[in-house]
C-alpha cells in the first residue's frame, strides 16, 4: 500500500470509529463493549467499513470468505461480494445439516463450540476468515483451525475491530491479520 494509501485508510476508519457507540459495563462490569449497531445502520458507514475490510485483498487471489456466527456473517458475504467470491458460514452446533467438524474454545466470558460443514472449503482453496471483533482470539482461532482442518489454506484474517490490549492477535500464530480500527 503506497503512503497515500495508507492516509487515505486511516482518516476513513477515524470516520467510522465515530460510528462505534461504547457502552461501559457491559455485558458485565468493568467491560467497556464496543457497539457497531450504529454503523451497521449508517449505510456510507456501512459500506465504508466492508470497502477498507476489502480493500487489501483485491489482488490476492482468494477462493472463499469464510465467517463465524454471527456478526462474521454480516461483514463476511459482504466482503465475499466485493471480491467476487463465495462464502461459507461457521455456525454453533447443531445448525448445520450435513457432517461436520467441530471445535469447542474459550471466550472472554466462558466457553464455546463451532462447526463447519466438512465440504464447505477443499483442500489448497485460499481461505479468507472475516470477523466483526478480534478481542481475546479464541472465536477467530477456531475458525483457523477448523478450516486448516479441512486442508484449505488460510490467507488471512480481517476484522473491523481489533482489541489490542487483549493480545487476540497472538492467538492465531503466523496467520497475517488485518484491522481497520485497533482500540
Amino acid at each position: 500500500m503506497k503512503p497515500s494509501e495508507t492516509w487515505l485508510r486511516v482518516s476513513k476508519a477515524a470516520d467510522l470509529r465515530r460510528l462505534i457507540r461504547d457502552v461501559p459495563d457491559f455485558p458485565k462490569p468493568g467491560v467497556l463493549f464496543r457497539d457497531i449497531t450504529p454503523l451497521l445502520a449508517d449505510p456510507a458507514g456501512l459500506a465504508l467499513a466492508v470497502e477498507l475490510m476489502a480493500q487489501p485483498f483485491r489482488s490476492n487471489q482468494v477462493d472463499v470468505v469464510v465467517g463465524a456466527e454471527s456478526r462474521g456473517f454480516i461483514f463476511g458475504t459482504a466482503v465475499a461480494k466485493a471480491l467476487s467470491t463465495g462464502f461459507v458460514p461457521i455456525r454453533k452446533p447443531g445448525r448445520l445439516p450435513a457432517a461436520t467438524r467441530h471445535r469447542q474454545y474459550a471466550l472472554e466470558y466462558g466457553t464455546d463450540a463451532l462447526e463447519i460443514h466438512e465440504d464447505a472449503v477443499r483442500p489448497g482453496q485460499r481461505v479468507l476468515i472475516v470477523d466483526d471483533l478480534l478481542a481475546t482470539g479464541g472465536t477467530l482461532a477456531a475458525c483457523c483451525s477448523l478450516v486448516q482442518d479441512l486442508g484449505a489454506k488460510i490467507e488471512a484474517v480481517a476484522v473491523l475491530i481489533e482489541l489490542v490490549e487483549l493480545g487476540g492477535r497472538a492467538r492465531l500464530g503466523d496467520y497475517p491479520v488485518f484491522s481497520v480500527i485497533s482500540y
